[in-house]
């Protein structure tokens, strides 16, 4: 035992020690020293390096698992933490449009932060593109050290254009193949394309929705290429508006991505690389057992939603409970689309893996495991699995709900929700803005829904109005609960919400939205909610009602107006 105050600075003690004071005793572990400074800090330092491989060993165990579960999804966390506090555009910091996770050696998704489901469940895709376009060697390059690649190809692993992936491979020291992945999807608020915000409301090819990055080169070997990719965001027919702010949020992403490398490479020097190694697959394996043991207690189903456009996405769900698996069939769904509503494979792939993971109570990361016992039918050339080079900028962002909305229905857990993320945006030479607007959700057997918030497969946050009033020639008059908007039942859907935004300045505004002519549905005797609706109120008094896709100019003094639709309701109200 040690008296504190009889230690001076620059002092040394070897554990195991107890130094104790009038306020507290500090315990020196074996293999712990304790240090004092210069500002009478006691510092706690690890003498002895772990002996991991001996002492945790690879074998699962009940503990380990835990906290490699946590490990690996505060490392996730700690990315979204360094992305958000360096990035510089409102999509990314403000409205936390942006998703960080992990993946082992071959691209399955290990752990992520609670961002965006329709990324993170799509983002695997990505990896494993990189993987197959350079794991062999391009140019007799490979996949090295100090190396970063950046990608938003929906046909490759991407969502929509202004999606943008940057990942970077994580080596081992004297390693010379990468050990794991890691990746940060942020939302640019333009990449080009036919319309400001690059969110086109009429759209019929992936050319008009911006500039398509397919396996570039972001970092060769720890150097940043800024003037190879200032040349491809400043080429084709729609180039992007503001290639600074696109290249300065890819530095944020690629600071996310260090973070991450950093600290796997620090966790594996701890524990051990065998071991990581084994508990990827141990994570992966639990989430499979995991959602095994949910599909033993579901029920067959089936359901199909139209969607304003008139196109349908059909789903069931055939449940096998002697091998514990499932078959999740969307055949019947529409065909591919002349529109910008189609969603690409990955996107169909990630609303499943949510609604899976999101079923389950256990406190696991969403992970590729989750999928293992589901057998995934999505028909070639339907609008679910679209064939190059079909417009997708709706099927992100308004298609993935739809699924969800589906999926969950045929389960007969909860209600469809709002069914659409109202995405708005709004833009001329100078500025672009996009967001995304919260609803209602749908109520379930237990619960009602609840009023304004983002549901699904969108997890931002809308931007506070004094920064989009600082930062845009904008007034936000008016954001409200649309109160009565949600479906009655037994229990009731949550209700939707009104936004007003005044002009300033001219700008051409999109509005890319879904549930304005169909509403969302309730489901076991429950009630449908109230649809959406879009209207602008001009300076000169007139009214213009407009559709769910539609583009319009606005004039200062012109106010846009979203009313946003309410979650369906659950069970008949007694």
């Amino acid at each position: 035992m040690i008296k504190r105050s009889s230690i001076t600075p620059g002092d040394t003690i070897a554990g195991p020690a107890l130094i104790f004071e009038q306020t507290a005793t500090t315990i020196v572990e074996p293999g712990w020293q304790a240090t004092l400074d210069d500002h009478a800090n006691l510092i706690l330092t690890r003498a002895v390096p772990r002996q991991a491989d001996h002492a945790i060993g690879t074998e699962a165990d009940p503990v380990m698992l835990e906290i490699f579960n946590n490990l690996f999804m505060a490392i996730a966390e700690e990315m979204g933490v360094a992305l958000q506090n360096t990035a510089s555009s409102v999509n990314i910091k403000e409205r936390l449009d942006f998703s960080c996770a992990l993946f082992d050696s071959g691209g399955a998704l290990i752990a992520n932060a609670p961002h965006i489901p329709v990324h993170l469940g799509s983002m695997g895709d990505s990896i494993r593109t990189i993987i197959e376009a350079r794991g062999g060697g391009v140019d007799g390059r490979g996949i090295r050290r100090g190396d970063a690649y950046v990608l938003n190809a929906p046909y490759r692993g991407g969502t929509h254009l202004p999606d943008i992936t940057v990942i970077v491979p994580v080596f081992y020291e004297g390693a010379d193949e990468p050990a794991a992945f890691v990746a940060a999807r942020g939302h640019h608020a333009d990449i080009g394309g036919i319309a400001p915000g690059s969110m086109p409301s009429d759209s019929r090819s992936i050319e008009q929705e911006g500039v398509l990055l397919d396996n570039a080169l972001l970092v060769d070997e720890g150097r940043f290429l800024e003037a190879d990719m200032r040349t491809v965001l400043g080429a084709g027919d729609h180039p992007a508006r503001n290639p600074d702010r696109n290249i300065s949020d890819l530095k944020a992403q690629l600071a996310a991505c260090t973070r991450g490398a950093e600290e796997l490479v620090r966790v594996a020097r701890e524990y051990g690389e065998d071991v990581i190694a084994a508990y990827m697959d141990h994570v992966l394996d639990n989430a499979e057992e995991a959602v095994r043991r949910l599909i033993a207690k579901l029920d067959d189903g089936r359901f199909t939603y139209e969607m304003d456009n008139g196109a349908k996405v059909s789903v069931a769900i055939a449940v096998d409970r002697e091998a514990r698996s499932a078959t999740i069939d969307f055949t019947g769904t529409s065909e591919q689309l002349p529109d910008n509503f189609n969603a690409p494979y990955s996107i169909t792939r990630a609303a499943t893996l949510y609604v899976m993971r999101t079923l389950i109570d256990d406190a696991i990361p969403m992970n590729d495991g989750c999928l293992r016992p589901v057998e995934l039918i999505v028909p070639e050339g339907s609008m679910l699995n679209p064939q190059y080079p079909a417009a997708v900028v709706a099927g992100n962002v308004e298609t993935s709900q739809v699924v969800t909305d589906a999926l969950f229905a045929a389960t007969g857990r909860l209600a469809p929700s709002q069914g659409t993320m109202n995405n708005f945006t709004f833009g001329n030479d100078e500025h672009q803005y996009y967001e995304t607007i919260a609803g209602g959700s749908g109520a379930g057997p237990d619960h009602d829904g609840t009023s304004a918030v983002q549901v699904h497969m969108t997890n931002s946050r809308l931007t506070d109005p004094e920064i989009l009033e600082t930062r845009l020639p904008v007034v936000l008059e008016d954001f409200s609960i649309r109160k009565g908007s949600g479906g009655a039942g037994a229990h009731r859907g949550g209700d939707g919400v009104v936004r007003r935004v005044c002009f300033e300045e001219a700008m051409q505004a999109n509005m890319l939205a879904n549930r304005r002519r169909i509403p969302p549905a309730g489901i076991k005797g429950g009630d449908d909610a109230a649809p959406g609706r879009n209207y602008v109120l001009r300076l000169d008094g007139t009214r213009e009602d407009l559709p769910a896709t539609a583009s319009t100019a606005m004039e200062p003094g012109d106010v846009f107006v979203i009313e946003t639709p309410g979650g369906g309701g659950f069970g008949e109200k007694k």
